[in-house]
């Protein structure tokens, strides 16, 4: 006899907004999942107590302070459940609230039904241990460790780009990308992916400037010593790293972190690299 096939997916959306229920149950990313709704908290709780259901959605008119409290109620009748928060608005207290609470993610209107699904897929497909610790935080800075795992980056950009909801898109997404890339980067060649390994990451904000910090748990190298990225290359050849990553059995790429360099104001690394700075100035 073969293996018995393994329950569907459940999701639950807390008064979910039309456009985004459509939105969702359409995404390929979620095809195949059973997305179900409730009225409100209530509803909510007495649902998830009699079923099992992975991921749930909060609803997207209630406060994070509701929301907030909701979460501990929800894991006492369902310890493995992963809650995506969806909110009006948010500001940097209840990010680091929500962050401190061990929600999965979180969004602000108006709201990108692609973003959530991805995130959505993520939760779903997730390992059950948590993968970012609060070593502390205020609005104006937090520092945590996230395991070297793809889906935590991608959680952490979520949170800290939810954090800085106070700053233009345009500076805002830039560093954000750049920090990405930064963090993909320590996680890969500074922690090899490696779950059990951690990256330490700051993010400051000042009245001019918004401030990353980053370090990887290697040992570093020598940023000369690396031809397979294009930070290597010298300006006659910004090619050259190719041939060196199709040598070393390499992807293509090698670009993000030269595409960070020009994307924010200053990118100051370490001696060994292993720690690198990223600063966005503000109008």
């Amino acid at each position: 006899m073969g293996e018995p096939n393994p329950p569907m997916a459940r999701i639950l959306m807390v008064a979910p907004e039309d456009d985004l229920l459509r939105a969702l149950r359409a995404s390929p990313l979620l095809e195949g999942r059973e997305i179900e709704t409730a009225s409100g908290s209530l509803d909510a709780l007495r649902r998830v107590s009699r079923r099992g259901y992975d991921v749930l959605l909060s609803a997207p008119t209630t406060s994070l302070e509701e929301d907030l409290a909701l979460i501990e109620l929800l894991r006492s009748a369902r310890p493995g459940i992963r809650l995506v928060l969806l909110a009006p608005r948010t500001t940097p207290e209840e990010v680091i609230a929500a962050l401190r609470s061990r929600a999965f993610a979180i969004f602000s209107a108006p709201f990108d039904a692609p973003a959530i699904a991805d995130m959505v897929a993520r939760a779903l497909a997730g390992e059950p241990r948590e993968g970012i610790e609060v070593v502390s935080a205020r609005p104006d800075w937090i520092t945590v460790r996230v395991n070297c795992r793809l889906v935590d980056a991608e959680r952490l950009v979520n949170f800290l780009t939810e954090l800085r909801s106070d700053v233009p898109d345009a500076p805002r997404d830039q560093l954000m990308f750049a920090f990405r890339e930064v963090l993909l980067n320590a996680m890969e060649h500074g922690g090899g992916f490696d779950p059990d390994q951690v990256v330490e990451v700051s993010a400051i904000r000042t009245r001019r400037t918004l401030v990353f910090y980053v370090r990887d748990p290697g040992q570093g190298f020598d940023v000369a010593d690396v031809p397979h990225a294009a930070l290597a290359n010298p300006a006659h050849d910004p090619l050259g790293h190719a041939a060196a990553r199709a040598a070393a059995g390499l992807r293509p790429g090698g670009f993000g972190l030269l595409i960070a360099r020009q994307v924010v104001d200053e990118m100051i690394h370490s001696e060994r690299a292993n720690e690198v700075l990223l600063i966005k100035h503000l109008s």
